[in-house]
């Protein structure tokens, strides 16, 4: 079937699970995550699978083994599709590309394209650009200050510091949340992050290690 966005259902379906995150109103309501929101999900990677390569949707459950929340479900549901991710929630549909994460190579290779004067002051372009666009631009595991080997008045700190970054854009729950406009936002949000990636690609590239 056509994508055609997700049912106010959908969004009620979330609050009730954050009201009550029991197996029980799990179970009551399990029909209405199956058709009110992971087929529209299916839908939607079935769509942007052509240009933007295989989509895959993240399992409802929470990991709680080490956690001390003990809710047994997710409150949103979430899924990759090429290299970019997309969830929805109660509030918002979200969607975000680029490295969250990087193995110790791949930062060694990250931090050393941002210290180099072209390829750092072409992430400097892309991220100033994506920014003007309306689109954050996030690091993770962010350091205090710069990384050991680099000074600390580098003119690329803050790139120094992120152990990842991505591009990451939300838009909050309406009506043209249950139209194909959900869609063209992914889809403008999936080219918007196109230059963050290619500079990715291109710098730091797949890891031949564990992720650290």
């Amino acid at each position: 079937m056509a994508f055609r966005g997700w049912p106010v259902e959908a969004l009620e379906f979330f609050e009730a699970l954050e009201a009550e995150n029991t197996k029980a109103n799990w179970q009551r309501n399990k029909a209405t995550y199956e058709t009110k929101v992971r087929a529209p999900m299916e839908e939607l990677l079935a769509e942007l699978q052509p240009e933007w390569g295989d989509g895959r949707i993240f399992r409802p459950y929470r990991d709680i083994r080490f956690s001390a929340d003990k809710s047994p479900y997710k409150t949103n549901i979430g899924a990759m599709i090429g290299g970019g991710y997309v969830q929805l929630t109660a509030e918002a549909l979200g969607a975000g590309s680029g490295m969250w994460e990087m193995a110790p190579d791949q930062l060694e290779r990250y931090r050393e394209a941002v210290d180099a004067g072209r390829t750092g002051s072409r992430l400097v372009g892309i991220v100033a650009d994506a920014r003007a666009a309306g689109i954050d631009v996030q690091g993770h595991g962010v350091l205090k200050t710069a990384p050991k080997g680099y000074p600390k008045d580098h003119p690329r700190v803050e790139l120094l510091r992120y152990k990842g970054i991505v591009t990451w854009k939300e838009w909050p729950a309406g009506a043209w949340l249950g139209t194909r406009k959900a869609k063209d936002r992914v889809v403008g949000f999936l080219e918007a992050s196109k230059p963050l990636n290619a500079w990715l690609r291109a710098n730091v590239g797949l890891s031949t290690v564990k992720a650290g």
